[in-house]
């Protein structure tokens, strides 16, 4: 009787724990190692000051969220480029890129270099603080 009442005890903590984790890491823009990939197949246009990858699912709800943040991000600051990227149609490019799940957010700057990422929805004010540098400089 008490194996069961431990175990169930070890895997709730452990659940929590997770979820804990994940809420702090979701929407959270995070600095990666700059890495060139040919996103040319996606539509990024090399030269672009700012571009935003958001790779997402028909039925994802947080999708459209993020579709709207990238939207708004690209109408206040002018050389930011919002492409949506459609996972089922572009597994390659996932697999390539290490998307494992919908929404994911990758911001390019103009040579081809994620420079950042993330999951979930961004906030738009840090979304704009981050991507202003790449077009004001």
């Amino acid at each position: 009787m008490w194996t069961g009442l431990v175990a169930l005890v070890v895997a709730l903590v452990a659940a929590t724990a997770i979820g804990l984790v994940r809420r702090a890491r979701d929407g959270r823009l995070r600095a990666v190692p700059a890495r060139s990939v040919d996103l040319s197949p996606l539509g990024f246009v090399a030269g672009t000051p700012a571009t935003l990858l958001h790779f997402s699912t028909p039925t994802c709800t947080p999708c459209r969220a993020v579709r709207r943040v990238c939207a708004e991000a690209a109408t206040r600051l002018d050389g930011v480029v919002a492409l949506e990227v459609d996972v089922d149609t572009n597994l390659d490019a996932v697999r390539a890129l290490g998307v494992w799940r919908a929404p994911t957010l990758l911001v390019v700057d103009g040579a081809g270099r994620i420079v950042l990422r993330t999951s979930g929805i961004p906030r738009l004010d840090e979304l704009l603080v981050a991507v202003r540098p790449m077009v004001v400089a």
